[in-house]
């Protein structure tokens, strides 16, 4: 009988551990679904628009002319998008600097005009809403 407990509890944990992993899952999914819609507005030189669809947070940390100033000076010498491609993603709960809530942190491998090899990371955020948004955008 004691067997049987610990095969059931161990058969309820990986079931678990499976559900949590398909959720996670989606939420990557939809919210590298976010990040590329975002990065083709950034891509089109959209920079006030790009703005205009980040996260409650951002927004509240970066002015709107901080941020079309950052890309003309950033992005718009690495000259047309050639390639980009995920290279990864991790769902979390917590990152430094920011309040607690959802976040996927997705890092692109991406190749421009101007600029043969790049890493981007951009890092949607699930607003208030519900809705999956641009929370922090970094190039190297």
């Amino acid at each position: 009988m004691a067997g049987r407990t610990v095969s059931l509890v161990s058969l309820v944990l990986v079931l678990s551990a499976a559900v949590v992993a398909a959720e996670e899952s989606a939420k990557e999914n939809a919210a590298t679904t976010a990040a590329v819609k975002w990065l083709v507005m950034v891509d089109q030189g959209k920079y006030r628009e790009s703005w205009q669809q980040t996260s409650e947070f951002f927004r509240n940390a970066v002015r709107q002319e901080q941020w079309e100033q950052s890309l003309q000076s950033v992005r718009k010498p690495l000259g047309r998008l050639i390639s980009r491609r995920a290279a990864g993603k991790v769902y979390t709960t917590s990152l430094p600097g920011a309040p607690d809530g959802e976040y996927v942190v997705i890092q692109f491998v991406s190749s421009f005009e101007n600029k043969k090899s790049a890493a981007e990371t951009v890092t949607p955020a699930l607003d208030k809403d519900g809705v999956w948004r641009v929370s922090g955008y970094y190039i190297k």
